[in-house]
C-alpha cells in the first residue's frame, strides 16, 4: 500500500481514527496505533472543557447519538502525552478548541512546542452549548486565522455538512486552512419508548452508518466546485469499502470512529486489513481516485 500524506504526515495507510472518548488517553492512541491505523487524532483538547455534564453514548439500530464535548484531561497532561508521541515519531494529529480564536491560537502554540506535527481544530462540537458550532463562516475564518498567524504546522478544520457548507469550507481556505475534516457529528434525536420524551435528554451529535450518504455527497460535491484542498472524509465507516468509497469522491483519507465502539481493535484491525485488500487490487472492486490520495 502506498504512503498516504495528510498534513505534512506520510501515513501508512488512509484509515485514520477520528477524535472521541477512545481517542482521550495516551494507552488507547498507542495502541490503535499499534494495532494499524494510518494515524490517530486526539480527543479534543481544550483549556477551559464544560464542567458538570452528563456525557453519555446512546447505540441505536443505525449509528450513535453522543452527548460528550471535550477531553477532561488537562492541557499539561496533553502536552506531556504529545511530547511522548513526538519524540517516538508517531502520527498523531492534535485536535484543539477553545472559546474564543485568541484562546485557540495560544493553545495551538503550545501544542506546536511539543513536537507535534499536525493539528485538527475541532471547531463544530454541537454539543457544547456554550460555543457557536462551526455555522458562522465568519467565525470559521476567524479561528482558523488566527491559528494560522500563530503557528507554522499544518492543520485540517473540522466541519459538519449542512447549511452553507461551501460557504464555511470556503471560509477555512482563507483563513489558512492545509485540509478539511468532514463531517462532524450532526443533530440528531431518539424518542424513548418508555417515557415519550428524547433520550439523553435533547438533541445531541449523530454519527454513524445513517450520515455517510449525506458526507460522500458533500465532498463529491465540493470536488465538482473546484475545492481542491485535502479532504479527510468521516461518516459511517465500518469496512474498507467504506474508506474506498470516501477516496472514489474525492476525500484523501478516511476517519473511522463509531465503528471502534464494537471490539474497537479488531474492527480497526479489519477494516484496515479490508481496506489494505482493495487498494492492492486482491479485492473484486473498483477505486478510481487512488491516484488522488497519494
Amino acid at each position: 500500500m502506498p504512503d498516504f500524506p495528510v498534513l505534512g504526515l506520510r501515513i501508512k495507510n488512509p484509515v485514520v481514527v477520528g477524535s472521541g472518548l477512545l481517542t482521550d488517553q495516551e494507552r488507547n492512541i498507542r495502541r490503535l496505533l499499534a494495532a494499524g491505523a494510518g494515524a490517530v487524532v486526539t480527543k479534543t483538547i481544550h483549556p477551559s472543557p464544560p464542567q458538570g455534564l452528563d456525557e453519555r453514548i446512546l447505540r441505536l439500530p443505525v449509528g450513535m447519538l453522543n452527548s460528550t464535548t471535550y477531553s477532561k484531561r488537562s492541557v499539561d497532561y496533553w502536552l506531556r502525552a504529545l511530547r511522548s508521541f513526538a519524540a517516538a515519531g508517531l502520527p498523531v494529529i492534535a485536535s484543539v478548541h477553545a472559546d474564543t480564536p485568541v484562546e485557540l491560537g495560544e493553545l495551538a502554540r503550545e501544542v506546536e512546542r511539543t513536537g507535534c506535527r499536525a493539528l485538527e481544530l475541532g471547531i463544530s462540537c454541537l454539543n457544547d452549548e456554550t460555543g457557536f458550532g462551526d455555522d458562522d463562516p465568519d467565525q470559521v475564518f476567524a479561528y482558523t486565522a488566527e491559528t494560522r498567524r500563530r503557528v507554522g504546522l499544518p492543520f485540517s478544520v473540522k466541519v459538519a455538512i449542512g447549511d452553507a457548507l461551501e460557504e464555511r469550507v470556503r471560509a477555512a481556505i482563507d483563513g489558512g486552512a492545509d485540509a478539511i475534516t468532514m463531517s462532524d457529528t450532526i443533530p440528531g434525536a431518539a424518542v424513548s419508548p418508555l417515557t415519550g420524551g428524547l433520550e439523553l435528554g435533547g438533541t445531541y451529535g449523530y454519527s454513524g452508518a445513517g450520515i455517510k450518504p449525506l458526507v460522500l455527497a458533500a465532498i463529491w460535491r465540493l470536488r465538482k466546485r473546484g475545492v481542491e484542498l485535502p479532504i479527510m472524509g468521516c461518516g459511517g465507516i465500518n469496512s474498507g469499502r467504506d474508506v474506498a468509497d470516501y477516496l472514489n469522491v474525492g476525500a484523501h483519507v478516511a476517519q473511522v470512529y463509531t465503528a471502534l465502539h464494537t471490539d474497537m481493535y479488531d474492527t480497526l484491525k479489519r477494516i484496515v486489513a479490508e481496506t489494505d485488500d482493495i487498494l492492492s487490487g486482491t479485492a473484486a472492486v473498483t477505486l478510481k481516485t487512488v491516484e488522488a490520495a497519494t
